[in-house]
């Protein structure tokens, strides 16, 4: 359809994205798309339970939406790998997250593994990925980014970051490079309160910017804002997603991105609760957004529709800017050929999870374990009583999703150890958790503590079950199975290794490398002690990357 034959209410229809419940098309999404002009569905966990139905969904939503317009649906996900997957099924391939991926160096299979990822969504309707972060994680406390990120090195990160950007693209998925103008050196997360970078414009163009900057030299299709305040840029107490200074001034003039600008989330508390989700809608668009996203609410949804139409009525958002917006959207669905409607053929599920996607898999998890310190208790003794303890993820956050695992470690420790013994524990054990942990260890010879972001106060219980064992057991091995940082909280740990991810191919990577099966190949991504600059100990974060 010519922009030209569009009305107000379809321009403005095309550049808003939303989400809904279920695992079927509702009344809501219907409404959405047939009454406010929907242009972008965004799918969470909610909405998929197998690769056949996520296939059905996205073919029934492309069809509702090609009774009124010939214009097709962006379908998006935040599929960015590792920890942060909605998709994790067995039978569909689940690449390595970032930080994974930083800490293997390999510039191939960093591509090989995002187009992998691309050609798997593009299968089940999927035509966009909010994926890669390229922040840069400089912030051991940061809350939300950590492994998200490909490390603290601007070059890593920008390498990474483009080949992952070229992988999903080549697939005919448009790939977006978040959150501008950078989250990772904050200490907030803005999906609870609004977060500072108070860095200097000088340092913030040659650290924060630059992944951002290469990846538009790569053709990135979509950038996506920061709820973040950056005062070099913007001097006024608002988030770069509202400051025209942020994504017209800087973004679109100064770097000369012509893709797309779309917003994070604006039922995030740093929109939110400050503006409201509405008026955050209009501030958006006002500053230079092409798209804006409200995942959750159908109340909150139609008045940013509301509120968007009318502002354009009102002239307080023109016409011309309008135009300019919806151009770019409808120039993307057909350069991605997002018309194309999905189908289950006869041969559907061979295409995933195929051997030689594994073995990408495989090898990127293989060469991302990383030792960090060792005192002479590896490789584990196979005659020797071997505990496991093992947490798991029970409580939901806004990355986080509660998983039950059933394979972990303790599984791929058990073909060379002759007797392995797993205990669980949540993520966050109290007091009582903590003395029944410690009191079970108290027979076995050999502990091997798997710890998640024990780094987080919230996860003070972790810290408190190794720092207790680890002084009472000779042989006591700890590998985070998420942010590396967790090492600064012990006391004295005599073996520590980095796995960034606690999914089933890093854990046989990790398990093989405890018995001595494999060489740890890893080399850290960022630095997790101040008195090593580039890192700690064995591991130099500057080796250049493959």
């Amino acid at each position: 359809m010519n922009i030209s034959e569009l009305t107000l209410e379809q321009k403005i229809g095309q550049m808003v994205m939303c989400g809904f419940k279920g695992l079927e098309v509702d009344e809501d999404i219907t409404t959405l798309i047939e009454k406010n002009h929907l242009g972008g569905i965004i799918y969470f966990r909610r909405n998929l339970d197998n690769k056949e139905q996520t296939c059905k969904l996205s073919r029934d939503l492309q069809l509702i939406s090609k009774k009124q317009t010939d214009i097709p649906l962006f379908i998006c996900i935040d599929q960015e790998g590792g920890m942060v997957a909605r998709i994790d099924w067995d039978d569909v391939t689940l690449i390595p997250g970032n930080m994974a991926v930083g800490a293997a160096r390999d510039a191939q299979l960093a591509y090989d593994a995002a187009r992998i990822c691309g050609e798997e969504l593009l299968k089940m309707g999927i035509n966009m990925n909010f994926a890669p972060s390229v922040d840069i994680n400089n912030n051991a406390k940061n809350p939300v980014i950590g492994v998200r990120s490909y490390g603290e090195r601007p070059d890593l990160v920008s390498q990474l970051g483009n080949a992952q950007i070229r992988g999903l693209q080549d697939a005919n998925v448009s790939a977006t490079a978040k959150h501008f103008p950078g989250h990772g050196d904050t200490a907030v997360d803005s999906h609870h309160g609004l977060a500072s970078v108070a860095h200097d414009e000088e340092r913030l163009t040659n650290l924060e910017l630059v992944p951002f900057v290469q990846a538009i030299s790569a053709g990135v299709d979509l950038i996506m804002t920061a709820h973040v305040m950056f005062p070099a840029f913007e001097p006024e107490e608002r988030p770069a997603t509202v400051s025209r200074r942020v994504l017209t001034d800087l973004l679109r003039n100064r770097l000369q991105y012509q893709g797309i600008i779309v917003t994070d989330c604006l039922e995030m508390k740093a929109i939110s609760d400050v503006y409201g989700v509405a008026e955050g809608a209009v501030m958006s668009v006002e500053a230079g957004a092409d798209v804006v996203l409200v995942s959750h609410r159908f109340a909150e949804q139609t008045a940013a529709i509301e509120a968007l139409v009318a502002a354009a009525r009102a002239g307080r958002i023109s016409e011309a800017q309008i135009n300019a917006s919806v151009e770019r959207i409808l120039q993307l669905k057909q350069r991605r050929q997002m018309d194309i409607l999905p189908e289950v053929t006869a041969d559907f599920a061979e295409q995933f999870a195929t051997d030689a996607a594994k073995a990408v898999v495989e090898q990127i998890c293989e060469k991302s374990i990383t030792l960090i310190k060792d005192e002479g208790l590896l490789p584990l003794q196979s005659e020797l009583k071997t505990l496991v303890i093992w947490p798991e993820v029970r409580e939901h956050t806004e990355v986080d999703e509660p998983i039950v695992q059933k394979y972990t470690v303790a599984t791929g420790l058990e073909p060379y150890l002759g007797d392995v013994t797993e205990y669980r524990i949540g993520t966050q054990p109290d007091a009582d958790a903590v003395a029944a942990a410690v009191k079970f260890a108290a027979d076995y010879e050999q502990i091997v503590i798997v710890t998640y972001n024990a780094v987080s106060q919230l996860h003070a219980g972790q810290v408190e079950i190794v720092n207790q064992l680890a002084n009472s057991h000779e042989r006591v091995i700890v590998a985070s199975s998420r942010n590396p940082y967790d090492l600064n909280q012990f006391d004295s740990v005599k073996t520590y290794l980095c796995c960034y991810e606690n999914r089933p191919a890093s854990m046989t990577a990790l398990a093989e490398v405890l018995v001595g099966r494999k060489q740890a190949e890893g080399k850290l991504p960022v630095t997790i002690n101040a008195d090593y600059p580039y890192g700690y100990g064995l591991n130099d974060s500057k080796q250049p990357i493959a």
